[in-house]
């Protein structure tokens, strides 16, 4: 049975992460929050820094699943989807390094699941995980909203193969 799903939102100098329990009951926040790297740093240090925070978080609440937002490519911005390739690629080696399944999603996917729109603004998913989740606050900085979001998603995903293990989030 699945317990814990890590979803991961990719970035080279905020990463979000957020630990979810998904044990048969409502979704769970277990633990979330954002790497930081310092942009000052050679990438091979801050890949490496990257790398060494994420294995802490996925040693500590040994998730059964990581999810993680695929690349996104804008004909306007090429340099970020190079940047967020390379931090993908480490947060990837990371999960398989730790024998973890990872499952890839497309932003226009999980912003659908939440909010029934593929464009939706930050705002919106920040409202939906914190609607969905039952949080007093609405979670910040937007790279944390974003992991809790790529976790739902996959834990709906789940659900729909498996409705015995989790129930389907409402909307």
């Amino acid at each position: 049975m699945i317990s814990v799903i890590c979803g991961i939102d990719p970035g080279l100098a905020a990463t979000g992460y957020a630990a979810l329990r998904v044990d048969g009951a409502a979704p769970s926040v277990l633990d979330a929050g954002v790497c930081r790297v310092r942009e000052a740093l050679p990438l091979a240090q801050r890949l490496e820094r990257l790398e060494r925070d994420l294995a802490l978080v996925l040693r500590e609440h040994r998730p059964a699943i990581v999810a993680v937002e695929e690349l996104y490519a804008h004909y306007a911005h090429p340099r970020t989807a190079i940047l967020m390739g390379h931090a993908r690629g480490v947060i990837l080696s990371t999960a398989a390094r730790n024998g973890l399944e990872v499952r890839s999603y497309a932003a226009t996917r999980i912003k659908r699941y939440l909010t029934g729109n593929g464009r939706a603004a930050k705002g919106q998913i920040q409202r939906a995980v914190q609607r969905e989740l039952g949080l007093a606050v609405l979670p910040e900085p937007p790279d944390l909203a974003d992991a809790l979001a790529i976790a739902l998603c996959c834990a709906a995903d789940v659900a729909r193969r498996s409705p015995a293990q989790m129930r389907p989030l409402r909307r």
